[in-house]
């Protein structure tokens, strides 16, 4: 029938052009992000700052996306049968090779919510035990916290994480002061969704190893968005979002779960995979959109032709642009570390005399600027989310709004 192997149609047609036009040394570092940002499809009736909750593809891989369409739909079943499974393992090792850890640890998810959530729910509670968590933590694993609580007499501590720290030590005995001998579990996030501060995930893994006690990461909005290995987080699990800072299409994630902790985990859903050992156990979902997975290695292909740390600092350098700029102004509350390692390109920013609702409303309404509101715990205000696309006159159109708005 002459069906094309998936491992002859697993890199970009005009991979090398792509690399050697967005690695080429002729060009300034302006010009390097004038041509990526003509690499995405942007509306331009509005000014996106809101691309924490999904990256919108750029068109390189949205090319590759509807060509595994195409192709599934073209094989149907026998694609199914002969090919889905071996695909996802050769997908499974590219990715753990990506994000630094072994593929054997690794399983790829539809989000983070179902990774972090499948650890909780199968996690071999017992009544009495107690698990730590933060207020600034996401909503959606707060619910599957509270399930277990009611379900298996679980004792919940909730923590708050400052938005300004002093220091790594403030973190970790916050942390630690809700330590007893009934922990079994800390979850913590790599990076705070609302806010974008990254926490020192290993240090707080350390602390927590030396009670004996497991640390769950949530690292929704970390893979593709800076610099690190899984592997040296030294933590027991990992969860996160493809489709947000690596660019896949909508429905990917992926679970790391360190060996000795696979055999006790309880799947969502049964798998005829009986092995303990195996993590395979844990992913089955039943029938998804195979492509949405196929995309995930020409997502990686994308990105390392920019380079993980290029775009690490160009993410930086956007907020700490809009971050300096604001503040200094007095009605203007930001919410996110100025200190360049404890965050990358998400911060949040508020007025003192304006809800964060409104705020995001009159952005948008009067000004053409999307971004979203938080409300709650100790961060009220607008997360500012930028992309690698994002450029500095837009940014300037933020700036010059907060100001209006701040001295309204």
């Amino acid at each position: 029938m002459g069906l094309i192997p998936f491992s002859q149609n697993i890199r970009y047609d005009s991979l090398n052009k792509i690399e050697n036009l967005l690695n080429t040394e002729n060009l300034s570092d302006n010009d390097f992000w004038k041509l990526v940002r003509s690499q995405y499809d942007l509306n331009q009736d509005f000014i996106n700052l809101e691309s924490g909750y999904y990256n919108i593809i750029p068109k390189p891989t949205l090319k590759k996306q509807i060509e595994h369409i195409k192709r599934v739909n073209l094989e149907g079943s026998f694609y199914m049968r002969k090919s889905r499974f071996k695909d996802k393992s050769t997908i499974t090792s590219e990715l753990a090779n990506f994000v630094g850890c072994n593929g054997k640890n690794l399983v790829i998810t539809r989000n983070t919510t179902e990774s972090l959530d499948l650890i909780i729910s199968g996690f071999p509670w017992k009544n009495g035990d107690e698990a730590i968590y933060a207020y600034q933590d996401y909503g959606a694993m707060q619910d599957m916290f509270e399930q277990i609580g009611k379900r298996h007499g679980v004792v919940l501590k909730k923590v708050s994480v400052p938005n300004h720290p002093k220091n790594d030590m403030e973190l970790i005995s916050l942390y630690e002061s809700q330590i007893t001998s009934k922990t079994r579990l800390i979850m913590i996030s790599h990076m705070v969704n609302i806010t974008g501060q990254i926490l020192p995930v290993k240090k707080i893994c350390d602390m927590a190893h030396s009670y004996g006690v497991e640390v769950l990461v949530d690292g929704a909005h970390c893979v593709g968005h800076f610099n690190f290995k899984i592997d040296n987080l030294n933590c027991d699990y990992y969860g996160s979002s493809l489709h947000k800072w690596l660019a896949t299409p909508l429905g990917a994630g992926l679970l790391y779960v360190n060996n000795k902790h696979i055999p006790k985990i309880w799947p969502l859903i049964a798998d005829h995979e009986k092995d303990p050992n195996k993590i395979q156990r844990l992913s089955h979902t039943g029938t998804h959109p195979v492509s949405t997975d196929l995309t995930i290695i020409d997502a990686i292909e994308y990105l390392n032709s920019i380079g993980i740390k290029k775009k690490e600092s160009r993410l930086r350098f956007l907020k700490t642009y809009w971050q300096n700029a604001l503040k200094n102004e007095s009605n203007i509350v930001i919410n996110t570390p100025f200190d360049p390692q404890r965050s990358c390109g998400i911060g949040n920013v508020g007025l003192k005399n304006m809800k964060p609702e409104t705020l995001a409303n009159r952005l948008y309404e009067e000004f053409g600027i999307f971004t979203v509101a938080i409300d709650y715990a100790n961060v009220k205000g607008c997360r500012i989310t930028p992309n690698i696309f994002t450029n500095e006159n837009e940014l300037d159109t933020f700036i010059d709004a907060m100001k209006s708005l701040a001295r309204s």
